[in-house]
């Protein structure tokens, strides 16, 4: 792969090429990705979406919203970081091409942005509970009407791949869906193949999937302009990926594992001698300890360690990149930036005790039986009205429950697929309490 195809400024539906010297940079177009991200729908959608800790009141804990913008801002230092060293190795990408180090960190901070915003409600409980439907519910009735590759997409439903289309998909009288730029949409793609084979190798890029049928052959489209590595054969698509999808998932990485255990502490769910033990490891070359002990309460120690622990981290996965830029550019480094980092052993022992004392509280398998319950129902309700209206066997409370869709999602899909796919988007893009309230019509006619 090389660098210069890598940052293509293309847009879905562009008929001439944009060329990065010839752009404005006090608008430039990875930054304006940024913006339409940051304003669309989808994305305002996450404030009230969980991250771990459901529905909280408390000022402390993240949503998915406040998640999604910490991991920008170490997805911004990480790329600006690389981007430095990139131009320096490259010259040409600044003499020929234009391209500045600062490019490399808004195209990773856009990604970053929208890496949550396919997510459905209620955490990734939220994914587990709509695959669910289909293979175990009552949507196993569709099975024998799809192709193996669409009901795979149905039964993993897939966040990442939600969130390709919330990106990328047209829908009447928008076409390309937000029109971000195919770098930008490269290093989202942490998972760039499609549902089926699954998990056929021990690659990071092969651990899920990243498109849907629907989307298929706009994926395609910005992988060959990209110039991503094919690694799938006949009529399997799959590809290496870009490499600051690497630097996404590293952000990503970073931000929940010391995030979350902070939240933790925040909350009582850790004891504040575990956020000692632990993240000292991480930084124990950075420390004040003058200034540290002048430190009062609980959160303002944390933030400060949370801090350095961060800026270790980001530093640490620089020099992974780096010493692996090579392999990464021949597709050939299987492994997430973090896998190798020096502090592996560091962040799992972090992950161990949030698993132990956070992701598995009470509140939060409360907050997961809640989103089962809620999401079956709805998809339930939904399927099985617009399939009634398609076969024009619909009743007077079918009429009335799709009329409960937003005027986006009122169109008619005639494939099977398309209209399943279609209110799966539809319970995706919901928040936690409005999944929530129209769980609470729908069960109130019911009974």
């Amino acid at each position: 792969m090389q660098w210069e195809q890598l940052l293509s400024l293309k847009r879905q539906g562009d008929t001439s090429k944009r060329l990065r010297k010839e752009q404005d940079d006090t608008r430039l177009g990875f930054e304006v990705d940024y913006d339409r991200i940051i304003f669309s729908a989808a994305f305002r959608s996450l404030q009230d979406k969980t991250q771990v800790i459901p529905l909280s009141k408390t000022d402390f804990v993240h949503n998915r919203l406040t998640h999604s913008l910490e991991v920008s801002v170490v997805g911004r230092s990480l790329g600006r970081l690389v981007g430095k060293q990139i131009i320096s190795n490259y010259p040409h990408l600044l003499e020929v091409y234009g391209y500045q180090a600062n490019d490399f960190g808004a195209i990773v901070a856009a990604a970053a942005l929208s890496h949550d915003i396919g997510n459905p409600p209620f955490g990734h409980s939220g994914e587990k509970a709509i695959g669910e439907y289909f293979k175990t519910g009552n949507g196993l009735q569709y099975k024998d009407q799809l192709t193996e590759k669409q009901w795979q997409d149905l039964i993993d439903f897939e966040g990442n791949a939600n969130g390709f289309s919330v990106l990328a998909a047209s829908r009447e009288g928008i076409e390309g869906g937000l029109r971000i730029s195919y770098a930008t949409l490269g290093a989202f793609m942490k998972y760039p193949k499609e549902s089926l084979p699954k998990k056929p190798t021990q690659k990071i890029c092969d651990k899920k999937y990243g498109f849907f049928q629907s989307d298929k052959a706009f994926f395609v489209e910005v992988a060959n302009e990209l110039g991503l590595i094919s690694n799938k054969s006949g009529n399997d698509i799959g590809f290496e990926r870009h490499p600051l999808a690497y630097l996404v998932e590293a952000a990503d990485d970073i931000c929940y594992t010391i995030i979350d255990f902070e939240d933790g502490i925040n909350l009582g769910l850790i004891s504040e001698e575990y956020a000692l033990e632990y993240l000292i490891k991480l930084v124990k070359n950075g420390i004040d300890t003058k200034k540290y002990n002048e430190l009062l309460t609980k959160e303002d120690r944390i933030s400060y360690l949370r801090a350095l622990a961060i800026g270790s981290l980001i530093n640490d996965a620089v020099a992974v990149f780096m010493e692996n830029e090579k392999a990464i550019l021949a597709g050939e480094f299987p492994f997430a930036l973090m896998d190798k980092s020096q502090y592996k052993a560091q962040m799992n022992d972090i992950i161990q005790i949030s698993i132990k004392n956070v992701y598995q509280s009470k509140e939060v398998i409360h907050k997961e039986v809640m989103g089962y319950k809620v999401i079956n129902s709805l998809l339930d309700g939904f399927c099985t009205a617009t399939n009634k209206k398609e076969n024009g066997t619909a009743s007077n409370y079918d009429a009335l429950l799709l009329k409960l869709l937003p005027e986006r999602f009122q169109f008619q899909r005639e494939n099977l697929y398309d209209r399943l796919l279609h209110i799966c988007h539809f319970v995706s893009l919901l928040t936690d309490g409005k999944a929530v309230e129209l769980f609470k019509t729908i069960q109130a006619n019911k009974s």
